[in-house]
């Protein structure tokens, strides 16, 4: 008879295998990236241009481009789009990050045929008309300005900025000023530069067959290969502003902190291991800082460590949300458990807790061809390795106590972080 007081054993993952992609170069020089899985009669197509905030020209460029897309084209308006969208019981949407743009499609299998050419459309022939460009722009602006009226916005705004500096594209800050004065035309230059079908990454996963595949190279694969993608002619410098900062927010009842620094790469030969450092510390509900400043303390519903990867850089970030009378007493928390990290060892069946809690995590990340489809993504974008993932799981698994207090005592020193508080005037 079943005993349901003892728990059931885990079985540890001892490597994993992503789903073998098939890759191929179209006749205008993009890539397709191909994976099957018939489980569902589901499709999802997405085309990732290099147009995130790292190649705009002018702050805020990639941002209007990625949401005016679907506000008409040469052939079609937005409600002509959403009508279509809607039919077709389709999602189609466009997001921008510090990288890359991506257009995203999902739909029933048999409808991928009828949607594709709406697709290309949006891709390649959007006209940013005046009326809706105006409107979004003022829309942006107003949502920017409630957005700043939030500790937890501005922290995370100004940790960005000090941690990269002004120059730096990811560092940049949002300037109503410089925005007001974007034009259609200067976005459609950006978008004609940016948006090139012959420079996107292509990924379709889900229940795809070869006429879909045929279908997809011959709507995509049009166009010249001669195309130079927007770029940044050089890497520019990473400006570090100021080690220390306050955001005043008058009559704010709540402080928010953000304290962190620049991170290895994923491809750095720590990254793996302080990937569990970095869970130990903060990265689940079981986590020191939540023990330590939550359960203990009371300071806070919740705070977390984690690591931010990008293609040009990364960063380490702790984040929480404190009573205002409580910010610099959670700041003095968080450089004792920095600190414990790099004098006493982890307990053996803390540190096995957390191996097995990302173990389980990652598998369950695994679980569609969709998330299988992100993970395969990740390692494209990011140049890693093919065996990144498996990689992952057999230094997870074999990291030591004494390994992860050495990576403490070169990457956890509270003095070498960046801290921004915002709150109320002191």
């Amino acid at each position: 008879m079943l005993d349901r007081k003892v728990a059931p054993p885990v079985q540890p993952l001892a490597s994993v295998t992503l789903p073998a992609a098939d890759v191929f170069s179209l006749p205008n020089g993009a890539r397709l990236h191909v994976l099957r899985n018939d489980a569902q009669p589901v499709i999802r197509l997405q085309i990732v241009f290099p147009a995130g905030k790292w190649y705009e020209p002018l702050p805020g460029i990639s941002l209007l481009a990625a949401r005016m897309l679907l506000e008409g084209t040469k052939s079609r308006t937005a409600r002509q789009i959403a009508d279509t969208i809607a039919f077709y019981g389709a999602s189609l949407e466009c997001e921008q990050g510090f990288d890359r743009a991506t257009l995203t499609l999902y739909c029933l299998t048999r409808h991928l045929e009828a949607l594709l050419p709406l697709v290309l459309d949006v891709a390649t022939e959007a006209t940013f008309p005046t009326a809706e460009f105006d409107l979004l722009k003022s829309r942006t602006i107003q949502n920017v300005r409630i957005e700043r009226q939030k500790t937890g916005y501005l922290a995370a705004e100004r940790f960005s900025h000090n941690l990269f500096g002004n120059n730096y594209p990811y560092g940049v800050t949002f300037d109503e000023n410089s925005f007001e004065r974007l034009t259609p035309e200067l976005v459609k230059a950006f978008y004609h530069t940016a948006y090139q079908v012959s420079s996107a990454e292509i990924f379709l996963c889900g229940d795809i067959s070869d006429q879909h595949e045929q279908l997809v190279t011959q709507t995509f694969g049009q166009g010249s290969a001669n195309h130079q993608a927007s770029t940044i002619q050089a890497e520019p410098e990473i400006l570090t502003v100021a080690q220390h900062d306050y955001v005043t927010v008058a009559q704010s009842l709540q402080a928010s902190l953000r304290i962190g620094r620049l991170w290895p790469s994923p491809i750095h030969p720590d990254a793996h291991r302080l990937q569990v450092l970095v869970k130990v510390l903060g990265g689940y509900f079981g986590s020191r800082l939540m023990k330590n400043i939550r359960e203990d303390k009371g300071f806070t519903y919740g705070i977390y460590s984690s690591i931010a990867p990008r293609e040009h850089a990364s960063m380490f970030v702790i984040g929480t949300d404190v009573n205002a009378a409580s910010a610099d007493a959670a700041i003095r928390e968080v450089h004792i458990e920095l600190r414990r990290l790099q004098e006493e060892l982890i307990p053996i069946e803390e540190l096995q807790t957390v191996k097995t809690y990302m173990a389980g995590k990652f598998a369950n990340e695994l679980s569609t061809v969709f998330e299988q489809c992100d993970k395969y993504k990740t390692v494209v974008l990011l140049g890693l390795p093919s065996n990144h993932y498996s990689e992952f799981l057999t230094q997870v698994n074999s990291v030591s106590a004494d390994d992860l207090q050495q990576l403490a005592q070169e990457y956890l020193t509270p003095e070498h972080m960046i801290e921004v508080v915002a709150g109320p005037i002191r």
